[in-house]
């Protein structure tokens, strides 16, 4: 209980010092009568645990009656040594601690006053039972600090085991700006920013301490050509999205001049009118056209509206920065879109194309552009015609404009047809040869020998190239006699030279029908004497095959054979391999069929025996018929038996 007082004593005399009796005093008070309070309960527990028979007049009041201990148990009587304190004194002391004291919680983000600065660092003050020391290390953005300047601090710690107060300035200030950056994003509120380096996509800006990504095309409403110019500005910024999930923070400079451009574009818009010519500099150059900026307003000079010629891309024409003359070709107000166009603002060539130039005329050009269904020409400055790829050649095989001209080539084409109106020309080169089917039946009557070259394959035969302009067709029919052609593919190759006959011409249609199987003699007109139908050949099982075998003749015939003429004299039937003897029973020269049979060979040889014996037996029984002399001769010895003779 003297240990008890004593401790007491000490609380007291911590109410009576400054800066030492607060609230915080009040709360240890408590603290020693919450600890006495379970002295009492883990007395009264060792009893009931040990159970050791004590004399009563040995034990304590507090050891022998715990309960009623605790029921009797006056704080104020425990303080023994302690004056009371007056509660008008009390609530006077509270009030003044109140006034002056903060209440250092834990993770609390304060205000102090830097009271000194050592050489690592920096001394706090927040109001508090003690100053709280914080490391120069979290000032190093602010180079400058001095002592009686305010600071954000957060109580990291109220007191460690040492007894100190640990502060956190560089945690206080994330917590802050976090608390800003929700808030200027929130209520849409401008922000200064300091561009620290660039990155991928884009700037690194810090804002309140945040590093905060500033995408490229956010920078400015025109595109940015020089990102490091910008490395090292303070600006001003929007904070247009946070990430909570990630903290992750974006800004913007181009939404703080949109809403001002929009107005402007709409002000200037209005006063805009379709052929009005206007002055405006090379904003941005694509493949597809050029951007012009009309003074706080954009156009676009598609790449076709740049020049009456055909230009590959728009750098040909102009350059960035470059200042130049527009025509307003049309715009939306909506949309707050606007059409220019600079090849405008000169003639067209087609109007400054002499009258003297008309159909049939020889010109000159070059090869702008190739398709594959042609060639484009210019012929002057803006004014082009069309050599579509069948009047590069008179040959009717269609090839690639490719074939024959390159872009760039210097070409010389007669004008076939001619709008001015339309403003369209057509043209041609083969005009500039002669037609070589003038003299065909000259060259290539019907039944004469030719060589040409396979140029291209159809299903139904091959078109070979007899010279340039002249084709013909070799129907799959008319490549052999001999072999079964499924696909042309099958016998030759494009690029291989044949040996071909004219079967027929058709002049007014162009029309050349060829042969190559015509070149040699027919084979089967002496195939159909020498397998004629009852000749026999030896041959050997080449296939079984459906419904019967198939047997090789020679190298152009293979005949069938039915699955019943495969028989053999013992009654099975041939086996793959086996080599016997074969009569031709079907022999079809226009649709090459040939049918044998095995069975034919020993069935005639049956009938043939079956016709000997026959043809024996009746001779024999031509000579056991009777004769009438023998009749009489019977009929008298039959009558001399009945005479008892």
């Amino acid at each position: 209980m003297a240990d008890k007082a004593k401790k007491e004593e000490a609380v007291a005399e911590k109410a009576k010092a400054p800066k030492k009796t607060t609230k915080k005093a009040t709360k240890k008070a408590d603290e020693v009568k919450e600890k006495a309070t379970k002295e009492v309960v883990e007395a009264t527990e060792t009893v009931e645990e040990t159970k050791v028979e004590t004399p009563k007049e040995e034990l304590t009041p507090q050891q022998a009656n715990p309960e009623k201990f605790l029921e009797d148990f006056n704080w104020h009587n425990y303080q023994e040594g302690i004056d009371p304190i007056d509660d008008g004194k009390l609530e006077e002391f509270e009030k003044l601690v109140a006034e002056n004291f903060v209440d250092t919680l834990d993770n609390e983000v304060v205000e102090g006053e830097v009271i000194h600065i050592t050489d690592r660092d920096a001394i706090i003050d927040i109001n508090a039972k003690s100053e709280g020391v914080i490391s120069l290390n979290e000032f190093r953005y602010n180079p400058d600090l001095k002592v009686g300047d305010k600071v954000e601090v957060l109580i990291d710690v109220r007191e460690d085991s040492t007894g100190q107060l640990i502060l956190s300035h560089r945690k206080a200030r994330t917590i802050m700006a976090w608390d800003r950056v929700n808030k200027a994003h929130d209520e849409g509120t401008i922000v200064n920013g300091f561009v620290k380096c660039r990155t991928k996509g884009g700037m690194i800006v810090d804002v309140f301490g945040i590093e905060a990504f500033l995408p490229g095309s956010q920078i400015d409403v025109k595109p940015i050509r020089d990102y490091d110019a910008y490395v090292g500005k303070t600006m001003e910024f929007k904070i247009v999205k946070i990430n909570h999930e990630f903290k992750n923070v974006v800004v913007s400079h181009k939404a703080l001049i949109e809403a001002d451009i929009e107005e402007q574009k709409k002000e200037i818009i209005g006063q805009l009118e379709k052929g009005q010519v206007l002055e405006g500099v090379v904003k941005n150059i694509t493949s597809y056209g050029v951007f012009v900026d009309l003074g706080g307003v954009d156009g676009l000079v598609h790449i076709t509206d740049l020049s009456w010629s055909r230009i590959n891309h728009p750098n040909e024409i102009v350059e960035l920065d470059q200042k130049l003359n527009v025509v307003i070709l049309d715009f939306d107000e909506d949309k707050t879109r606007i059409q220019l166009g600079l090849k405008q603002l000169n003639a067209h060539p087609w109007d400054a194309l002499g009258d003297e130039l008309k159909v049939g005329d020889k010109v000159k050009g070059k090869v702008v552009v190739i398709a594959d269904y042609g060639a484009f020409i210019e012929v002057a400055e803006g004014v082009e015609g069309l050599i579509h790829v069948s009047e590069m050649s008179w040959s009717t095989h269609l090839r690639s404009a490719q074939d024959f001209v390159n872009v760039g080539d210097e070409v010389e084409a007669q004008v076939l047809t001619l709008d001015r109106e339309e403003r369209k020309m057509s043209l041609g080169i083969k005009q500039l040869t002669p037609d070589p089917w003038t003299d065909i039946t000259k060259k290539y009557p019907v039944g004469s020998r030719h060589k040409g070259i396979v140029r291209n394959f159809t299903n139904f035969g091959v078109f070979v190239e007899l010279e340039e302009g002249i084709d013909g067709l070799i129907y799959i029919s008319d490549l052999s006699w001999t072999e079964k052609v499924k696909h042309p593919s099958e016998f030759t190759n494009i690029g291989d030279t044949l040996e071909v006959v004219v079967l027929e011409l058709d002049v007014e249609g162009r029309k050349l029908s060829l042969g190559h199987k015509q070149t040699e003699e027919n084979p089967w007109d002496k195939y159909a004497t020498d397998f004629a139908v009852g000749t026999k050949h030896t041959a050997t099982i080449e296939e079984i095959v459906d419904k019967g075998a198939t047997v090789v003749l020679n190298d152009d015939i293979t005949a069938f054979v039915p699955t019943r003429h495969l028989e053999k004299e013992d009654g099975d039937n041939l086996k793959k391999g086996e080599e016997a003897e074969f009569q031709i029973i079907e022999f079809n020269k226009e649709y090459k069929k040939v049918v044998a049979s095995h069975m034919t060979i020993h069935k005639e040889e049956e009938a043939k025996i079956v016709k000997q014996a026959a043809k024996k037996a009746a001779k024999q029984a031509e000579e056991a018929k009777p004769t009438l002399g023998d009749a009489n001769s019977k009929l008298q010895e039959l009558k001399d038996k009945m005479d008892g003779k």
